[in-house]
């Protein structure tokens, strides 16, 4: 089976060679780019599987390039960077980033952090989104990664969202706590102050909110986490 491919978006020479030997250590494919034009060309030319960049590129900075990434369901997106305000955080999250990491980081963390990606990912993980889940005149095609509202307009998610919302549909009426949906979404444990599952689900809410005639169709239960309320069709 093909190596999975890592494009690293990275200006700063050191810390894009690091990278590089590092992934490649691990057994992965690896490209480099040092701004948005050198990313294009790359997923022009390749089958990129995940993308680690930097926030702060010559030209378009990585938060705009995130923006025309995640219209690619099939591609994953680490922000690993110098800017570590809450604010960018949240944004880059946001914008439909698999997870957001600050330098100085732990290679090995990061590592860790990509694989947790690419298993969710990859062909030989696919999961079983075949199934077209129908509420409230919304419906959820999985394999295409999409919603579909009542009045017929296509809005693609991305895979953190999509993941979520799954779960929480499969448990409808109950209580799915935060830990159980940032392991859903990312495969890792829920991290103190950690916004990673609110800022999904308030993306969430902004589609459902995007048509009057659609009820309230998440609940927060405070202190818990969150519950799905729709009715299944």
């Amino acid at each position: 089976m093909q190596k999975p491919h890592i494009l690293i978006v990275e200006d700063e020479d050191v810390t894009r060679f690091n990278l590089k030997n590092l992934f490649e250590a691990e057994g992965y494919q690896v490209s480099e780019a040092i701004d948005g034009d050198g990313m294009e060309r790359a997923l022009t030319n390749n089958v990129i599987n995940l993308i680690i960049m930097d926030i702060n590129l010559p030209g378009k900075n990585g938060l705009l390039l995130a923006r025309e990434l995640t219209r690619q369901n099939d591609l994953g997106l680490i922000f690993l960077t110098g800017r570590d305000s809450d604010i960018d955080k949240i944004l880059g999250l946001e914008i439909g980033a698999d997870d957001y990491l600050t330098k100085p980081f732990n290679p090995r963390e990061l590592t860790i952090r990509a694989r947790n990606i690419l298993s969710r990912m990859l062909p030989s993980n696919v999961e079983k989104n075949d199934a077209l889940i129908s509420f409230n005149q919304w419906s959820l095609d999985g394999n295409a990664r999409k919603m579909t509202t009542p009045d017929h307009r296509e809005i693609s998610i991305p895979r953190g969202e999509y993941r979520a919302l799954r779960l929480l549909i499969a448990n409808a009426g109950q209580i799915v706590t935060r830990q159980q949906l940032i392991k859903e979404m990312t495969g890792r444990d829920l991290r103190t102050n950690d916004r990673t599952v609110d800022v999904t689900i308030r993306r969430l809410r902004k589609h459902f909110e995007s048509v009057e005639s659609s009820p309230e169709l998440i609940n927060t239960i405070h202190g818990e986490g969150y519950r799905f309320i729709g009715q299944l069709d």
